[in-house]
């Protein structure tokens, strides 16, 4: 499937469960999206910036050395990191910024976990002259610092949320709430392949420009498609971007890998969805989603602030459901043990959620034989993490 049906579904997950205040928003936005998908403009300014201030391509790079430890397949990574701003966050937030410009917008607002999708949408916010406000919830301001001095460095207000669990899903409820009182003059820039309709739809448009680069780098380096394609999947953006080069493929596997945190004992020790959510309704889509028996969204945990998140993305839902992509989970130690491996044997520091990606892939790799390509998507780079372990390794000094 390249697009949901007419009413914003892949199969039974999607669709619009929104205030009726959102409705209008929502629809206006549609028309928008509609509008401008067709405009050769439009895609000519897009492509333009890509490639002018993004950086695109983003390049491919064979893990050697990584291969060579996991003794199996090869393993080669699509650099996302390389991207102005350190993530693949940046392709959707330069086309919904051009959206908003499109439709007279006069402010942004968006929301974020690990801080990567807030500094990317802060980053179009200076490029386009509009101002911009992030909600970020009071536990990931913590544990991401050095992106939220950057989004104040790039002029952003960033609006620290105290409620529930102080992480993306409360940051994301109050920016719901801001949209559905300001949205005759704010566009709400949704960081994931989640939400109402369009908006898993036209995040994973600007997101696809991953899978479709990769697909002809692939062949051009290696004859021909990769055997597996592996990315995180938290709300699922940088998944379902790479997936999308690849899904009418049926000989290649697609691995969508979860936080699995402290283990799938109990609810609030991970962040896995699929692994262990059941179907509900979260931020406007009907998805999988954590949930008690009560029906309310259940506590998450995950060491990377990108990943917890108690749903995912309707279409992964749907590839999920129907066998066409699968979904396994890392914990927290898997995931860090890959992020230093990764910097010690191939100069690479990547994000935790990417480190996930890399985990399973290593582990794929060792079950496969050595002419096989496992490509994995590497949806970010690794500083914001790197500060916060060194802050607590300094912090362990100092008392030691």
């Amino acid at each position: 499937m390249n697009g949901p049906d007419e009413r914003g579904y892949y199969g039974e997950f999607g669709g619009r469960f929104v205030p009726e205040v959102l409705v209008e928003p929502l629809r206006e936005l549609e028309a928008a999206v509609t509008g401008a998908f067709a405009d050769d403009g439009f895609w000519s300014e897009y492509k333009r910036l890509l490639r002018d201030y993004v950086g695109r391509p983003s390049p491919l790079f064979e893990a050697k050395n990584l291969a060579r430890r996991s003794r199996g397949a090869r393993i080669v990574l699509k650099r996302e990191d390389c991207n102005h701003t350190g993530a693949h966050k940046i392709l959707n937030t330069v086309g919904q910024g051009l959206l908003a410009r499109r439709m007279g917008k006069r402010r942004i607002i968006a929301e974020t976990g690990a801080g990567q999708h807030g500094v990317a949408t802060a980053t179009v916010g200076a490029l386009l002259g509009m101002p911009v406000e992030v909600y970020m919830g009071a536990e990931d301001v913590e544990r991401q610092s050095l992106n939220v001095y950057l989004m104040e460095l790039l002029g952003a207000r960033v609006r620290v949320v105290e409620s529930g669990s102080r992480t993306l899903k409360d940051a994301t409820n109050e920016a719901f709430r801001d949209w559905a009182a300001t949205a005759c003059e704010t566009f709400y820039v949704i960081g994931s392949v989640v939400g109402a309709h369009p908006y898993p739809m036209l995040v994973r448009r600007f997101a696809s420009t991953i899978g479709e680069e990769a697909r002809v780098q692939c062949r051009q380096r290696f004859g021909r498609s990769p055997d597996h394609v592996v990315a995180c999947v938290g709300g699922g953006s940088n998944a379902m971007g790479i997936f999308a080069g690849f899904i009418d493929d049926a000989q290649v596997r697609l691995w969508g890998v979860e936080a699995g945190g402290h283990g799938l004992e109990r609810l609030g020790l991970h962040a896995a969805s699929i692994g262990a959510g059941t179907v509900g309704v979260l931020h406007g889509a009907r998805t999988l989603v954590l949930q008690d028996a009560d029906g309310q969204i259940a506590p998450t945990h995950s060491i990377s602030a990108g990943l917890d998140y108690p749903g995912v993305g309707p279409e992964h839902a749907h590839l999920a459901r129907t066998g066409r992509a699968r979904y396994v989970m890392i914990t927290d130690d898997e995931a860090r043990v890959s992020f230093e491996r990764l910097a010690r044997l191939e100069g690479i520091v990547p994000a935790l959620e990417s480190a996930h990606a890399v985990a399973f892939a290593e582990r794929l790799a060792g079950t496969l034989p050595a002419d096989a390509i496992v490509l994995v998507n590497l949806s970010g780079r690794g500083d914001k993490d790197a500060v916060r372990f060194a802050l607590a390794r300094a912090a362990t000094a100092a008392t030691a």
